[in-house]
């Protein structure tokens, strides 16, 4: 008889693993909290464009559905740099122009992978159904039903939270003796803002680039759409002299924007309705250990490990957890405990090396990517790159265009910034002993 298990979350993760599992045959429950969002049932001012790359890519080749999404997607071959002038910078990701990562909406992309699920007649989907709590030993979850607020509850074989950062499966194991939890949020929040398409339909600026605004102590960034409009999301402060705090009024608003943005400013029609009517939100950190309880519950995606946003990877990780989750049940099919040891240690060193890695790349978008010598790095690693091939990869290449895993992509770029950094302090002390000698005799 096929295991049961019972999903929590059918977000991005939970409907892609749902496809997985469905797959191998288990019989699957999924239940979400929110109503169906192909009824239309969306959120506004939170979606925060997708950046897909290679990890979440090869997740989707393996159920087919690659090929899909990527219809709806819109590459972006490097970061469009805006200084305050208006003055546009492009820094392309890899030497290579055909690596880019793909912008996404996260509404369409979770479509395709709630309806890839429910191909298989093995997987069941309850939608406004809110877990409320999980009993541990039983594997038995509780639910109340929005609306009716009718409570229920569903025994199987193992609970799967996939239900996000404020995971409420995650808050059951919480209660057990010894679990690890932390989390930490940036200073920063963020905000969705809109530039629409120009009347005939078409984008009004480069359509193949990720757009950052860099101004030190905050920025803005924006991703197309295929509609021709751009999702932007200013990062700022929460609190301070300037803030999202101080910043209320429609005429602060606008000379902010005419102060900091003044070449984005006139395709930001909406501007004010935006700022006032979509919510600020928090940027969390959460890391857990460990994230299975015996072989009855177990963890994935942002449930055990969410990031900032700022390496574009978070979704592209929790696909990838799905990939490492389903291989490890296949080596052992009848041994779930043991499924669940190897899928926590294979993951969590680099779960938390993606975590480091995100907060770092937000400080880097923020305050470096305007600087001249920042660009020049970029064209010495991609030098490099062509220089050694195979060999000196750039950290953004081994994380967003390969699948070495995380960890070892940080301690590897580690290495050969020293070999670099070294090898060139190196040539600078010769060349200053060099000239020193000839200036003497």
């Amino acid at each position: 008889m096929a295991s049961k298990f019972t999903l929590i979350g059918s977000g991005l993760a939970g409907g892609l693993l749902a496809g997985f599992l469905g797959r191998r045959g288990y019989e699957i429950d999924l239940f979400e909290r929110r109503p169906d969002l192909r009824a239309g049932n969306t959120v506004g001012g939170r979606s925060i464009n997708l950046a897909l790359s290679t990890r979440g890519i090869h997740a989707l080749e393996q159920l087919d559905l690659a090929k899909e999404v990527l219809r709806h997607a819109i590459p972006m071959r490097g970061r469009m740099i805006h200084d305050k002038s208006g003055t546009l910078h492009f820094s392309p990701y890899d030497r290579d122009p055909n690596k880019h990562i793909n912008s996404i909406g996260r509404d369409i992309l979770n479509t395709v992978v709630i309806e890839a699920a429910q191909r298989y007649p093995n997987v069941r989907v309850k939608f406004n159904h809110r877990c409320t709590d999980v009993d541990l030993e039983t594997a038995t979850a509780h639910f109340v039903e929005s609306g009716t607020n009718r409570i229920t509850s569903l025994a199987g074989d193992a609970v799967i939270g996939v239900d996000g950062a404020f995971s409420a499966v995650r808050g059951s194991m919480q209660r057990l003796n010894r679990f690890e939890y932390s989390q930490s949020y940036l200073d920063h929040g963020y905000k969705e803002l809109t530039i629409p398409p120009a009347a005939d339909g078409s984008w009004r600026m480069e359509k193949n680039a990720l757009h950052i605004w860099p101004r030190r102590s905050f920025m803005m960034i924006a991703l197309p759409n295929p509609d021709g409009s751009f999702t932007c999301t200013l990062f700022w402060q929460f609190e301070g002299p300037r803030s999202f705090a101080t910043t209320k009024e429609d005429e602060e608003v606008r000379g902010f924007f005419e102060e900091e943005f003044p070449d984005a400013l006139p395709l930001m029609p909406d501007l004010l309705t935006d700022f006032r009517t979509n919510p600020t939100g928090s940027l969390v950190t959460i890391r857990c250990a460990p994230w299975y309880y015996q072989d009855k519950v177990v963890l994935l995606g942002d449930a055990s490990h969410a990031v900032v946003p700022f390496y574009g990877q978070g979704m592209n990780a929790a696909f990838e957890d799905c990939v490492v989750f389903d291989e490890c049940l296949a080596r052992w099919p009848n041994e779930r405990r043991k499924a669940f040891e190897e899928y926590f240690a294979a993951r969590k060193a680099n779960a938390d090396a993606l975590a480091d890695l995100a907060v770092h790349n937000f400080f880097e978008m923020r305050d470096k990517t305007a600087s001249r010598w920042f660009r020049a790095k970029k064209k010495l690693d991609h030098t490099l790159e062509g220089w050694f091939r195979g060999t000196y990869l750039p950290l953004y290449t081994m994380v967003s265009f390969t699948r070495i895993p995380y960890a070892e992509a940080r301690r590897r770029a580690l290495l050969q910034d020293r070999a670099v950094y070294g090898t060139l302090i190196g040539l600078a002390a010769v060349a200053v002993i060099a000239i020193a000698l000839l200036v003497l005799f």
